[in-house]
């Protein structure tokens, strides 16, 4: 899932993103007929953590938001203007040549 929805990025922004991310953990979760414990429980995490996600809050960790959304089958995307020009220099730079998985 790609969070371009015509949402703003910034300070002003983030709530936007925030509740889209919400709307689309409560929707996905219902369709698959999950509680929040259950949800909870597949992506092992607290079983709060899915409350707070589904509220919008600011504060859960990225890293613990990828497992719940992994859970539900949720994919992010990142745009930006320098995308392509980032993942280009990326895949030229010799020094990530051991990082790159093969």
């Amino acid at each position: 899932m790609a969070v371009e929805s015509g949402t703003q990025h910034g300070e002003n922004g983030r709530g936007d993103i925030l509740q889209e991310l919400a709307a689309a953990v409560r929707f996905h979760r219902g369709r698959a007929g999950l509680t929040r414990v259950e949800l909870a429980r597949l992506a092992d995490v607290g079983k709060t953590v899915v409350f707070d996600i589904e509220s919008g809050k600011r504060t859960v960790r990225v890293t613990t938001l990828l497992r719940v959304l992994d859970a539900l089958n949720i994919r992010l995307a990142w745009t930006s203007p320098l995308r392509a020009a980032f993942l280009e220099s990326r895949d030229r730079d010799p020094s990530r040549e051991s990082a790159r998985p093969r």
